[in-house]
């Protein structure tokens, strides 16, 4: 008793059983597979705050004076709550293989089979100390600074005022200056990084007609080492003629990098100038192209539209930023909204001013914060008089405007992991690119698809889920959802958002992970090309997963 006594006067108890519980819940699944490494770390986390839960509310449990006036029941109040907690620790301890192999079943996974229970407690410990000592150095000064105004004004208000100046001070430190200071660390870093690969990379492209060769317009030391890949990677007409047997043009690819103008307005002009040496409107078909945060664009999301359309299509795309797309939303969060708005006006002004009959079909398409991004392009309502083909947003996060307001507005019967909007002729929404035939019926003037993984946190992510179970894990689980999966308080909010961070370490076909089979699927859907059976289109998934390092 002395001994929980004494510890008790350096420690929070209620903090410390609240931060064991806390731990114990952190050790279930979730929507990614987490090695030991992983979940000691992210379980470390989940404990100081649990352990800054629980102390919070002993002290205000303490200052509405509710607690057992008999010290004897007070002390042994928290000896068996200890204990319980301690229990259920061990208990979630030990079911920890168990719980991952579930999600790992459900992605097709090897089993775990060490679960490396020691591991997990001794790199949890490091995380756990660190932030519980920065806590306790946080109260104590917020005591001092208490103290010191309770010689000028009323007790409870100097602890209240104490409580804020510390607040405000620490935000102010670690907002303005640790925070700011490794974002701009960053966006240095990765600067350095794109201008070393511009001087040291391949050469410039002969083909006059790609971005970057010695006729283009667009310089190739300008272009970023992402869209120098997407650039490098595009498929030849004989590439494609090899795997669909049939006649085929190579595709036309325009790709703007962060320096090939000063100005977002300049490098949109520099885009559509580039489209136009090229023939870009000349195809059949267009396609408008964000990629992600550092300029990314997912090879099987083009590749796919490319072989299906025997290469007689023309894609276009603009750098936004060199951060990958976590730092880019902090760092400059409107930065990809804004250049998918500009080369959209651009693009889609040049276009809707051809003759209707001489108009290539016009496409949006982008993956995660691209997709975020492309639908932020423009208000469908400005566009009701001559209305683009389509779009396909894949892994859309979970802020994109489009996808959650047709999400809100889904069928009843629909589930939130794959909801049916309307009578499906302009919005529809798969799990995998074949769902998107399964509606039936036909599509509208303006095709829009969804595609989103059930496990996908970057799309199933949300801020509610600190203090509500989200939509999406009630009644039947989605494909690669363990059924294990369950909602606690705070603790599965900070289960997803290290869900979001593990998300790309998924395998292929589920997490973040598309699968060059649904792009193809997905693609085929939509543009509905003519002349491909059931066995070539098989054989199309195959060669561009092998193509791509995206079989399933």
């Amino acid at each position: 008793m002395r001994l929980i006594e004494r510890i008790g006067s350096y420690i929070s108890i209620a903090g410390l059983i609240v931060g064991i519980l806390f731990f114990a819940l952190s050790l279930t699944p979730s929507l990614i597979p987490r090695p030991a490494v992983v979940q000691g770390l992210l379980s470390g986390c989940v404990f100081a705050v649990g352990y800054a839960v629980g102390a919070v509310l002993f002290w205000f449990w303490t200052y509405l004076q509710l607690h057992p006036a008999n010290l004897a029941v007070r002390r042994w109040l928290r000896w068996g709550l200890l204990a319980i907690a301690g229990v259920i620790a061990l208990i979630c301890l030990y079911r920890y293989t168990g719980w991952q192999n579930t999600v790992r079943a459900e992605m097709q996974l090897e089993p775990m089979e060490d679960s490396h229970v020691f591991l997990v407690i001794m790199l949890a410990l490091i995380p756990a100390l660190l932030l519980v000592s920065i806590g306790t150095l946080l109260t104590r000064g917020t005591q001092r600074v208490a103290a010191l105004l309770r010689t000028r004004m009323p007790p409870r208000a100097a602890t209240l005022a104490g409580i804020v100046i510390v607040g405000i001070v620490t935000g102010l430190l670690v907002n303005g200056v640790l925070v700011r200071g490794l974002l701009d660390f960053a966006d240095e870093t990765f600067l350095r990084i794109d201008a070393i690969v511009a001087l040291t990379g391949n050469p410039a492209p002969t083909d006059p007609l790609r971005s970057g060769s010695q006729a283009s317009l667009v310089p190739w030391t300008s272009i970023g080492r992402d869209g120098r890949v997407y650039i490098e990677t595009q498929p030849t007409a004989e590439n494609i003629e090899a795997v669909t047997g049939r006649p085929a043009l190579t595709p036309l690819r325009t790709y703007v990098g962060l320096r090939s103008a000063e100005t977002l307005a300049q490098r949109a002009d520099l885009a559509l100038a580039e489209m136009l040496r090229v023939g870009a409107f000349d195809r059949s078909t267009l396609v408008i192209i964000m990629p992600v945060g550092t300029g990314w664009i997912d090879p099987p999301s083009i590749d796919a539209l490319e072989y299906l359309l025997d290469g007689d299509v023309a894609s276009v795309a603009i750098q936004y930023s060199y951060l990958t797309s976590p730092l880019s939303l902090l760092v400059e969060p409107d930065e990809g909204k804004s250049t998918a708005q500009a080369l959209f006006d651009i693009v889609y002004n040049y276009w809707r001013a051809l003759p209707a009959d001489q108009r290539p079909r016009l496409f949006l398409n982008g993956l995660s914060l691209g997709a975020n991004s492309s639908q932020a392009s423009t208000m469908f309502l400005d566009v009701l008089a001559a209305p683009f083909d389509g779009a396909l947003w894949v892994g859309p996060p979970f802020t994109s405007t489009v996808w959650r307001w047709s999400t809100a507005n889904r069928a009843d019967q629909s589930p939130e992991w794959r909801p049916v909007f309307g009578d499906s002729s302009s919005v529809r929404f798969a799990n995998r690119g074949a769902d998107l035939a399964e509606p039936g019926g036909d599509w509208g003037p303006m095709r829009i698809a969804f595609l989103q993984y059930p496990s996908d946190p970057i799309v199933f992510f949300d801020y509610d889920t600190i203090f509500r179970a989200p939509a999406w894990m009630e009644g039947e689980r989605g494909e690669g959802v363990s059924p294990e999966f369950h909602w606690y308080p705070i603790v599965t909010f900070l289960q997803l958002a290290m869900d979001m961070a593990l998300s790309n370490t998924s395998p292929i076909g589920y997490g973040h992970v598309y699968s060059a089979a649904d792009y193809a699927d997905a693609w085929y859907a939509l543009v509905e090309p003519e002349g491909w059976r059931a066995e070539k289109l098989t054989a199309l998934k195959a060669a561009l997963a092998q193509n791509t390092g995206r079989a399933e």
